[in-house]
């Protein structure tokens, strides 16, 4: 490193407009590319993550346990982080929400569900080991516990699901929580729990009632006899017979997300349900509806429009931009539109100004448009 970046150490901080400035004057590429080749886990701006614990403890899922590097500022029970991961040369970025309580400085927990077809969560599970070094961004979004606590708290999760709520009830357990906290969590068997011993041990608190529902096996595990099977409401009124007073969270594949949205519609106590998503709803035109043509200028091809978002256009046409969530939350496939209007997929509005860097995931073509990729 160059005298001149040695002080721009001392005068700048990481993260700083002016560190910014400095790196972009004095360097062909952010300082953090270099000192990486030293040691992944020495950065100047980005947060990285290291593997230090890895458990298969199903045949459907990973669990990690990382520690951070210091520009990670932790996290609320509830929210997401993207990990970067490296696969064939090309960063992968998903989102996955913390398990452990938000208490944890400098560690994460991160159980991970095998998708069919998911190149990243099917790479964990079969490469991921101890020492592996990820890329981190700051913890997001608004699932988190609000301020007052409320008196009681029911938590329901399916699946990989469980992350997030989990957490929550760590964190409230942690922190001394002074209410009651019940917790329904839908897995198809009890092989495919990765929470077996954590969920049995949180069951013996006095204050915390655990109840996990196996559908394929027919079978509940719970203080409480429920009928077994998914959502319903008995499960509801047995296990949280005071919800119309308490705050629930939820989090799951949409079934079962549908299904306590209506229950909780129903009896009028939507203001009391707080949820957070896998995936979101992409809208697109219909293949009739849909006109003009996506020139995709950087490859020297071009598509009829089919309404869909751009990045499954070019996918469709043979190219492979860099793509992260798919969901326009990490910017990780953004590209500049030359000309031509695009619909944001998740607001609907429209943006026509030439030479703007858009999110390919999220934004579909209204007529002809041009995109640098």
């Amino acid at each position: 490193m160059s005298f001149m970046q040695t002080a721009a150490r001392k005068v700048a901080g990481p993260g700083s407009a002016l560190s910014k400035v400095l790196e972009l004057t004095m360097t062909p590429h952010a300082i953090d590319r270099y000192l990486e080749l030293v040691d992944p886990m020495i950065t100047w701006d980005e947060a990285r993550a290291r593997v230090e614990r890895v458990e298969r403890r199903t045949e459907r899922s990973v669990t990690l346990t990382l520690r951070t590097t210091r520009q990670f500022d932790g996290f609320r029970a509830g929210q997401f982080v993207q990990l970067g991961v490296v696969i064939e040369g090309v960063r992968q970025v998903r989102c996955f929400s913390p398990a452990n309580s938000d208490a944890d400085r400098g560690i994460i927990e991160l159980t991970i569900g095998r998708r069919p077809g998911g190149l990243v969560s099917n790479y964990l599970y079969e490469h991921a080991q101890v020492g592996d070094v990820y890329t981190l961004t700051p913890a997001s979004g608004t699932f988190q516990l609000p301020e007052p606590r409320p008196a009681q708290t029911l938590l329901i999760a399916g699946g990989s699901g469980i992350t997030p709520v989990l957490s929550m009830a760590r964190s409230l357990v942690g922190n001394g929580y002074p209410g009651s906290i019940a917790l329904l969590y839908y897995v198809p068997s009890e092989a495919d729990n990765p929470y077996t011993d954590e969920l049995k041990a949180l069951a013996e608190i006095p204050s915390v009632s655990v109840h996990c529902i196996y559908p394929e096996s027919e079978s509940v595990d719970g203080p409480i006899n429920l009928r077994p099977g998914f959502f319903a409401a008995d499960h509801l009124d047995t296990v949280a017979p005071w919800a119309e007073y308490g705050q629930t969270f939820m989090c799951g594949p949409q079934p079962l997300m549908d299904s306590v949205t209506a229950l909780f519609t129903e009896r009028g106590l939507t203001d009391r349900l707080h949820s957070e998503e896998f995936v979101i709803a992409m809208p697109s035109v219909a293949d009739g509806d849909a006109e003009g043509t996506v020139t995709f200028s950087g490859s020297n091809k071009d598509a009829e429009n089919d309404g869909r978002s751009i990045l499954e256009q070019a996918e469709s046409a043979g190219l492979t931009p860099e793509f992260g969530c798919r969901m326009g939350i990490c910017f990780s496939c953004t590209a500049v539109k030359k000309s031509g209007c695009t619909r944001n997929v998740l607001t609907g509005d429209l943006n026509d100004d030439p030479d703007q860097h858009i999110q390919l995931c999220v934004s579909a073509p209204v007529g002809d448009v041009d995109i640098e990729i």
